[in-house]
């Protein structure tokens, strides 16, 4: 982790933090896992813990954070440019919780819908390549 990512995890209150690292470890999980989409760099963006790959540049960036103005909640954020959120809708509408065209909204006080965010997860990371 980079000393400006750090810093930003180190930030976050006491029981926001374990839920960010699991947030965190999930992408690393599933971009290892997914074929084609090679390196990730973790940096900030707009103050936010960001996840980019780089070599190949298959997929779009996700961000993610928790923000004191919506306490109960964390969020993963991809480009509105995209379509992801609105392919995520019809496909999850139900199971997760949107915020307009660039987030998921998961509550702090629920266990991670593992298997929906990792589906999430893996299109945002192969976006470029799923378009092809």
């Amino acid at each position: 982790m980079n000393v400006s990512v750090k810093e930003k995890f180190d930030s976050y209150p006491d029981h926001i933090k374990p839920k960010m690292i699991e947030l965190r470890d999930l992408i690393y999980e599933v971009a290892e896992a997914s074929d084609g989409v090679g390196e990730l760099v973790e940096t900030l963006k707009w103050g936010e813990p960001a996840y980019v790959t780089i070599n190949p540049k298959s997929g779009t960036t996700i961000r993610i954070d928790w923000k004191e103005k919506s306490p109960g909640e964390l969020g993963l954020f991809v480009s509105c440019n995209t379509t992801l959120v609105e392919s995520y809708r019809k496909r999850f509408a139900g199971k997760l919780t949107f915020e307009g065209d660039r987030a998921i909204l998961l509550p702090i006080g629920e266990q991670f819908p593992k298997k929906e965010l990792m589906i999430c997860i893996q299109m945002a990371l192969r976006y470029h390549l799923n378009k092809k």
